[in-house]
């Protein structure tokens, strides 16, 4: 992928989400100046989901939080590009971020693709989703939200299948046919276009969230 040009800071800026400190819920509307749904990715990357999606979706409000600040301003700098202001995006660890700055219920839809697997056995402590991170998703979903996975290591598509398993109020969705991308760049993120190409197979779940009365 060519790397976009440099923009000033400044420009950048309002593509750029910084965490409130002290922790606090963020108040979507009021970030993005209006009501609309609201889908948040784990882990962005480069940022093909985004930039994708907010033009597909112009009524949907998108967050993305990213852990390496290198990535966060590459993706900003496409969306100023692109003028998408259904876009923010955040340099921090999900987790904290999750826990203290998303409010209860406020998301429509959670993104998950392809997070690192730490494929080494004393690094699996460090893996994303866990036990409490699988918490933390069903906390921040709206009732009839979804939570969309996508990996291409095997085992950690078991592993989240366990992890989910933990907390068996999850509604269990048919996940999207995987459909013949249209040209180089239609894939969900970059994992996915290298992983396809390589024949790799695709992991994915999709699940919703229950409201209380269907529990």
């Amino acid at each position: 992928m060519r790397k976009p040009a440099k923009l000033p800071l400044e420009e950048l800026q309002p593509y750029l989400l910084t965490p409130p400190d002290p922790p606090a819920p963020i108040d979507w509307a009021a970030l993005f100046g209006r009501v609309a749904p609201v889908e948040l990715e784990v882990g962005f990357g480069k940022g093909l989901f985004l930039v994708h999606q907010s033009e597909a979706y112009p009524d949907v409000d998108f967050v993305g939080v990213e852990i390496i600040r290198k990535y966060q301003l590459f993706t900003a700098t496409r969306l100023a590009k692109r003028k998408r202001a259904n876009v923010r995006v955040a340099c921090a660890d999900a987790k904290p971020f999750l826990a203290h700055c998303v409010g209860d219920a406020t998301i429509d839809v959670l993104h998950v693709y392809f997070p690192d697997p730490w494929w080494k056995t004393r690094h699996h402590k460090r893996r994303l989703f866990t036990p409490e991170f699988a918490a933390e998703a069903f906390r921040v979903l709206k009732p009839g939200g979804r939570l969309s996975f996508a990996t291409d290591v095997a085992d950690y598509a078991a592993m989240v299948r366990e992890v989910l398993a933990e907390r068996p109020v999850w509604e269990y969705l048919p996940p999207p046919e995987e459909g013949t991308p249209a040209h180089d760049l239609d894939y969900l993120t970059n994992f996915e276009r290298k992983a396809r190409q390589q024949g790799t197979p695709i992991h994915r779940l999709l699940l919703r969230k229950p409201s209380p009365a269907e529990r």
